[in-house]
C-alpha cells in the first residue's frame, strides 16, 4: 500500500539532531540547553507481555576468552512483537495498514504533549481516558497541535515489572486475558483524536491502548484505520511537561512486522 508521504523530513530530523548537539555546521552552537529522557523499559526476562504472547528470551551463544586470547560475547534473542516498550503498526488492526518497515521516520519524531490522568487512573484500574480529559488539557494548554505525538500518562509504569499490579493479573495463558485490568483510551476519544485533531502517534504507559477489559479493541481499530501508530508500555512520562518536549520513537525495522520493540526518548528544553 502507499504510505503517508514524508512532508517535513528535514525539519523533523534536523531539529532533534540540533537538540542533541549532533548536527554539523554553524547551527550546532545554537542548540538549546535541555536534557534527554529515556522512556523505554529494558528488555529482559522480567519484561511484561500479553498473557498469551511469547516472552523475551536472551540466550548466551558465547561469553569469555577465545583461543586467541581476546574477549568475545554474543547472544541470541527471541520474543513476540508486542511486549515491553513497543510500537503497534497500523496493520496490527487494519488489514490494509502499513507494516513497521513502511512507517516513515517523520511519523516517529516530533513535538509531544502529555495528558496526565494518573490521579484518576490509579484510583480506577479500568479508567478510560476520555474526550473530557482532552478538553480539560486543551483548556489549560491550548489546542493539541496538528501532527503531535499524544502521550497518555496513567502512572502505571510505577508498577513495572510486577505483572499483578501492572496488568491486573500475574497469570499467563488464554484464561488470564479475561482477568486483565489496566487503564486505556476510550473508543470515542480515539475517534476524536483522528477526526478532530490530526494526531500522528499515540502512546501510553500501559500494556494496550485499549483498556484491559476490552474485547473489541475499538481504539486500536480507530487509530490503525487512520494510519496512526501506537506506542505501548512507555516509561517515565511523569518526567515530561504537558507541552514543549520532543519525542524520537524508533522501532526495530522488521520487514512486514505488525509491531516491534521500541527505543523511545524525549528531549526537554531548558526553560
Amino acid at each position: 500500500m502507499r504510505t503517508r508521504a514524508i512532508t517535513r523530513p528535514i525539519s523533523a530530523v534536523a531539529s532533534l539532531l540540533l537538540l542533541a548537539g549532533c548536527a554539523t555546521g554553524p547551527a550546532t552552537g545554537n542548540a538549546p540547553a535541555g536534557r534527554w529522557v529515556d522512556l523505554t523499559h529494558a528488555f529482559s526476562a522480567e519484561t511484561l507481555y500479553w498473557p498469551i504472547a511469547e516472552p523475551f528470551k536472551l540466550e548466551k551463544e558465547f561469553a569469555g576468552t577465545t583461543p586467541k586470547g581476546y574477549h568475545y560475547s554474543a547472544n541470541r534473542y527471541s520474543a513476540s512483537e508486542h511486549g515491553g516498550t513497543h510500537m503497534d503498526a497500523p496493520i496490527h488492526f487494519a488489514e490494509q495498514g502499513a507494516t513497521v518497515d513502511q512507517i516513515t521516520v517523520d511519523q516517529l519524531i516530533g513535538p509531544a504533549i502529555v495528558v496526565d490522568v494518573s490521579g484518576k487512573a490509579l484510583a480506577n484500574r479500568d479508567y478510560l481516558v476520555s474526550v473530557a480529559d482532552f478538553a480539560a488539557w486543551e483548556k489549560a494548554n491550548g489546542a493539541i497541535p496538528a501532527e503531535a505525538i499524544v502521550l497518555l500518562r496513567t502512572g502505571y509504569d510505577r508498577y513495572w515489572p510486577d505483572a499483578q499490579k501492572y496488568l491486573g493479573t500475574g497469570e499467563r495463558g488464554a484464561e488470564a486475558v479475561a482477568k486483565l485490568h489496566f487503564p486505556g483510551l476510550a473508543p470515542d476519544a480515539a475517534r476524536w483524536l483522528v477526526e478532530q485533531r490530526r494526531t500522528k502517534a499515540v502512546g501510553l504507559d500501559t500494556a494496550s491502548i485499549d483498556y484491559g477489559q476490552s474485547s473489541l479493541f475499538e481504539s486500536h481499530r480507530s487509530l490503525a484505520a487512520k494510519h496512526v501508530v501506537i506506542f505501548e508500555n512507555v516509561a517515565g512520562l511523569g518526567e515530561l511537561p504537558p507541552t514543549g518536549s520532543s519525542v524520537m520513537a524508533l522501532p526495530m525495522k522488521i520487514g512486514g512486522g505488525s509491531g516491534a520493540p521500541l527505543r523511545i526518548v524525549a528531549f526537554i528544553p531548558k526553560r
